[in-house]
């Protein structure tokens, strides 16, 4: 009889945190393609998905939006051991930063709603930063939805804003 593996647990682990991992990706990038569609076919230019520009889920929505033939921003940070920008955020809108503060600014100043896949302290830095600039001190609990896909994400978002997403003031063409 042959011993037991003992890193098997550990890799058995591994692979079902990969395969979570995997259906996150796919939600994120047919998240990005449904709404990408919708607002491509409205011909709304200044309503695009925008992300990190890194790999991973970053990688899916941008993926998304090109798939769908449409365009996606990617702030991407710079980092003496991190990531390049993923191949998918489109070119001419591809940004590089070096300071997290202002990155995240930036994200702020041209969202109209933030759709967050679990990730890392990053993402969740983000998203705690949204909830406070828009807390109004009434039921801030509906601020936020959890929700597992992609149309769920399209429904709320729908339903937030009565069907039509307000303008941009700060739309990129």
């Amino acid at each position: 009889m042959q011993p037991a593996d003992a890193t098997l647990p550990v890799q058995i682990a591994r692979a079902r945190k990969q395969l979570d991992y995997a259906r996150h990706y796919e939600e994120a990038r047919r998240f990005a393609e449904i709404v990408s569609r919708h607002f491509q076919q409205q011909q709304r230019r200044d309503f695009l998905v925008v992300t990190g520009g890194g790999p991973g889920i970053m990688e899916a929505v941008n993926r998304g939006a090109f798939d769908a033939g449409a365009r996606s921003i990617g702030l991407n940070i710079t980092l003496p051991h991190e990531q390049a920008p993923n191949p998918f955020v489109s070119p001419e809108l591809c940004f590089r930063f070096r300071y997290f503060g202002l990155r995240k600014m930036h994200f702020l100043l041209r969202a109209r709603a933030l759709v967050a896949f679990p990730g890392g302290s990053g993402t969740l830095d983000e998203l705690f930063v949204v909830l406070t600039l828009v807390q109004t001190n009434a039921e801030d609990v509906r601020l936020f939805a959890v929700v597992e896909t992609a149309e769920e994400i399209v429904a709320v978002l729908h339903e937030f804003y009565g069907g039509v997403p307000p303008a941009n003031d700060t739309a990129l063409d």
